[in-house]
C-alpha cells in the first residue's frame, strides 16, 4: 500500500527541512522526484542522495517567486514525463504582529508563500489537466487558529489553505485532487536557527518550552509530514480532496 511507484512528483524547497525529507520518502516509496529549491547546492545534495540510495531524482534550481521560471522549469520536467504529484513546500517564516512587520518583510513573505504557490499551482494543474493528478500544499496549524506574533506567516498560510480549496473545486473534472496538511512545530533547521538567534543563552530551555507548547508534548519530525504526503499522492487517498490535514501533536483539537 501506499505506493508510488511510477509516479512523477515535483517537491518544491526541497532541499531542506519538511522539503527534503519529502523527497527522500517519495523516492522510497518508488517515485521519480523532481528537486525544486532557490539554493542549487541544497537541491544537488538531495538529489545525489536520493540517487546514492537508490533512487530516481533531478535537482533543479528555481525561484518560486518568479512565474516565468516556475513556467519554464515546469514545461521542462514535462517533456520527458507527465506531472503526477506536486508538493508546494517552499516556504519562509516571520516573527512580528501587524504593528511591528514592515512593509518590505510582509510583501517578502507574501511573494514566496503566496505568489509562490500560486505560481507552482497554475504550471502545475496546467500540465495535470490530460491526466490528473496529486497536489499537496503545506500550510500550517496557524492557518485556522492564532499564535503570538505570527501576523504574516499566518496570513499567507491562510492564503494557502484558501487556494488548496479553490482548486480542489474547480479542477475536480479534470481528475486532479488538492489537499492540505497543516504542521504545528516540526524540529527542523529553521526551528534550531531560530532559537540560536534569540534565546542563544537558554537555548534547551526555550527548545523545551516550544516542544511542550504541543499537547504530544514534542515537535513533529520531517518525516512524520512526510508520511501524510505520501498517502494523499497514493492512490490508496483518490477519494480525497479539498482536505486539510493537521499534523500537530494535538494542537488544534486537543490543547
Amino acid at each position: 500500500m501506499f505506493s508510488l511507484k511510477g509516479k512523477n512528483a515535483i517537491v518544491t524547497g526541497g532541499g531542506s527541512g519538511i522539503g527534503l525529507s519529502i523527497c527522500k520518502i517519495f523516492a522510497k516509496q518508488g517515485a521519480h522526484v523532481d528537486i525544486l529549491d532557490i539554493d542549487t547546492e541544497s537541491a544537488e545534495k538531495t538529489a545525489s542522495e536520493i540517487e546514492e540510495g537508490g533512487g530516481s531524482a533531478k535537482p533543479h534550481t528555481c525561484d518560486v517567486t518568479q512565474q516565468t521560471e516556475v513556467k519554464e522549469i515546469f514545461e521542462r520536467i514535462s517533456i520527458d514525463k507527465p506531472i503526477d504529484c506536486l508538493i508546494n513546500n517552499a516556504g519562509i517564516a516571520h516573527v512580528g504582529n501587524v504593528l511591528d512587520t514592515s512593509e518590505e518583510d510582509f510583501d517578502k513573505v507574501m511573494s514566496v508563500n503566496v505568489k509562490g504557490v500560486y505560481n507552482c499551482l497554475q504550471a502545475g494543474v496546467k500540465h495535470m489537466r490530460p491526466n490528473g493528478g496529486s497536489i499537496v500544499n503545506i500550510a500550517s496549524t496557524v492557518s485556522v487558529m492564532a499564535i503570538d506574533d505570527r501576523f504574516a506567516y499566518s496570513t499567507s498560510k491562510g492564503a494557502v489553505l484558501s487556494m488548496t480549496y479553490a482548486t480542489a473545486r474547480d479542477f475536480l473534472k479534470d481528475k486532479i485532487r488538492c489537499n492540505a496538511i497543516l504542521p504545528a512545530r516540526i524540529h527542523t533547521p529553521f526551528v534550531e536557527g531560530f532559537i540560536q538567534k534569540n534565546y542563544p543563552e537558554n537555548f534547551d530551555e526555550m527548545f523545551e518550552q516550544l516542544s511542550l507548547a504541543q499537547p504530544i508534548g514534542r515537535m513533529g519530525k520531517p518525516e512524520e509530514v512526510a508520511a501524510i504526503a505520501v498517502f494523499l499522492c497514493s492512490d490508496e487517498a483518490s477519494f480525497i480532496t479539498g482536505c486539510p490535514y493537521p499534523v500537530d501533536g494535538g494542537t488544534l483539537h486537543i490543547r
